[in-house]
C-alpha cells in the first residue's frame, strides 16, 4: 500500500461501480480508510469487501443522495464509524440515455430526474460533507464534474449539461466561502471514461469512434486516470490547491 493518504478518513459518494469504485479503492490503497457509498448497498458492500480482502479498511453504506435524511443518516454513520472524516467526494450521477434530449423535446420529469441526482445530490452530499470537515479541522471536498457542463459538446443532453455546469459553480461558491475554514474545493472534470454510465455509447462502434475522434489522445479514459487526479486533490500536496477545475480528459477540452 501507499501512504499518499495515510491517517485520511474518506467517504465517496456513488462508489459502488466505475469512477466512484475506483477512487475508493485507489483511496484505500494509499492509506485511507474509506466509506462506499451507493444507492445500492449491495454493490456498496462488494467494494468494501474488495478493499478489505486487499488489506484495507473500507465500510459500506447505502444511500439515495436526492434524499436529504438518507445523506445526513449516512454522514452521521460514516463519522461515528471513523471519527470524522478528512475527504468527501460527491461522485453520484445520472446520464439518462434516451430520455434526456434537445431543450425543446425534454420533459421536465427528465430534468427533475436527472437535476435530482446530478446536482441536489451533489449539494446534499456537500453540505453535509462541508459540516463533516469543519468538525474535523478541515479537510478536501471534491466533485465530480463534467465537458459537457463546459461547452457544448453534448446538445441531446440538456439536462445533464446543465446539471454538471451547477456543480461546477456550485464548487466554486464552495472554495470561496470556506477557504479560510482548511476547507478545499476541487472539480474533477472526466472526459469520455470507460464506465457502466456510458455503456450504450461504447455498444455503437460507430459512435464511439465519433467521440474518440474529438479526442487528441485517441482513446477513453479509465476510471483509475480519474482517481489518481483525486488522490492528489485528496492528499495534503494539494494544501493551496481549491477552486480549480481538473480535466482528465486526453485534451479534449483543450481543442
Amino acid at each position: 500500500m501507499g501512504d499518499r493518504l495515510a491517517g485520511k478518513r474518506a467517504l465517496v459518494t456513488g462508489a459502488g461501480s466505475g469512477i466512484g469504485r475506483a477512487v475508493a479503492l485507489r483511496f484505500a490503497v494509499e492509506g485511507a480508510r474509506v466509506v462506499v457509498l451507493d444507492v445500492s448497498g449491495d454493490t456498496a458492500d462488494l467494494v468494501a469487501a474488495e478493499i478489505r480482502a486487499s488489506g484495507g479498511d473500507a465500510r459500506a453504506a447505502a444511500a439515495d443522495v436526492a434524499v436529504e435524511d438518507q445523506v445526513a443518516a449516512a454522514f452521521a454513520a460514516a463519522t461515528e464509524a471513523y471519527g470524522g472524516l478528512d475527504v468527501v467526494v460527491a461522485n453520484a450521477g445520472v446520464q439518462l440515455f434516451g430520455a434526456d434530449a434537445l431543450v425543446h423535446e425534454l420533459d421536465a420529469d427528465v430534468w427533475d430526474r436527472t437535476h435530482a441526482v446530478n446536482l441536489r445530490g451533489a449539494f446534499l452530499t456537500c453540505k453535509y460533507g462541508v459540516r463533516a470537515l469543519l468538525a474535523a479541522g478541515g479537510g478536501s471536498l471534491i466533485c465530480t464534474g463534467s465537458p459537457t457542463g463546459l461547452f457544448g459538446g453534448a446538445p441531446n443532453f440538456t439536462a445533464y449539461s446543465a446539471s454538471k455546469a451547477g456543480v461546477h459553480g456550485m464548487a466554486r461558491a464552495i472554495a470561496v466561502g470556506y477557504a479560510d475554514r482548511g476547507v478545499r474545493c476541487n472539480v474533477v472534470v472526466p472526459g469520455f471514461t470507460a464506465t457502466p454510465l456510458v455503456s450504450e455509447i461504447f455498444a455503437d462502434p460507430e459512435h464511439t469512434s465519433q467521440i474518440l475522434a474529438t479526442v487528441p489522445m485517441r482513446r477513453p479514459g479509465q476510471p483509475e486516470d480519474v482517481a489518481a487526479t483525486m488522490v492528489f486533490l485528496a492528499s495534503d500536496e494539494a494544501e493551496y490547491v481549491t477552486g480549480a477545475l481538473f480535466c482528465v480528459d486526453g485534451g479534449q477540452t483543450a481543442v
